[in-house]
C-alpha cells in the first residue's frame, strides 16, 4: 500500500483541529496540535487522541494522569501551526488558564475537555490516549476545520441540521 496515497485519502475525511495539552512535572505547560479527536462514550464519559509514537513529546502526553483537549476555533490558525510545529510545544501562558487539576487549557478555545487518562493503546505507529472526561466548556464559535492538508471553516447555514 502507498502510504502516501493512504494519507491523501484520509484527508478527505474533514476534521475539527484540537491543541492537547499536559502540565509535566519535567517539562512543564505543554501544547501538541491533533486532528485526531473522537468521542468514544457518553456514560462514563470518554474522549480520545492518537499521539505519533515518534513525537519529541510522546512521554509528556503518554505518561501524565491529567490533560486537556481544546477545541480551536476558526480565528486560531496561527495557534494550530504553531504547536505542530517540532520543539514548539511549550506553551505561551498568557493564552491558557490552569484548570483545577493542574492542566493548561486554551483560553479562547471553542471547547475544553478537561480529563483524567483511562487508558493507553499501542496503534501501530501511533498510540490511542483515552480520557475520562472531568469537566467540559462550551460555546457557540465556529470551528477551524481541517480537510484535504488545508484549514476550512463551515459554510454558514440557515437551518439546523441533525445527523
Amino acid at each position: 500500500m502507498n502510504s502516501s496515497e493512504f494519507r491523501t485519502a484520509l484527508g478527505q475525511f474533514a476534521t475539527g483541529v484540537c491543541l492537547v495539552t499536559v502540565n509535566d512535572a519535567e517539562s512543564g505547560p505543554v501544547a501538541l496540535t491533533a486532528n485526531s479527536f473522537s468521542s468514544v462514550s457518553l456514560a462514563p464519559p470518554l474522549v480520545l487522541w492518537s499521539l505519533q509514537n515518534s513525537s519529541e513529546c510522546f512521554r509528556e502526553f503518554a505518561g501524565n494522569e491529567h490533560f486537556g483537549l481544546s477545541v480551536l476555533g476558526k480565528a486560531h490558525e496561527a495557534h494550530s501551526n504553531h504547536y505542530a510545529r517540532k520543539d514548539q510545544h511549550a506553551i505561551n501562558t498568557q493564552d491558557f488558564a490552569i484548570d483545577q487539576q493542574g492542566v493548561p487549557l486554551f483560553t479562547e478555545a471553542v471547547a475544553t475537555f478537561s480529563c483524567r487518562l483511562w487508558a493507553v493503546h499501542e496503534a501501530g505507529d501511533h498510540h490511542i490516549i483515552i480520557g475520562e472526561v472531568i469537566r467540559f466548556t462550551s460555546s457557540s464559535q465556529p470551528p477551524l476545520i481541517f480537510h484535504g492538508g488545508r484549514y476550512g471553516q463551515l459554510a454558514p447555514s440557515t437551518e439546523q441540521a441533525s445527523a
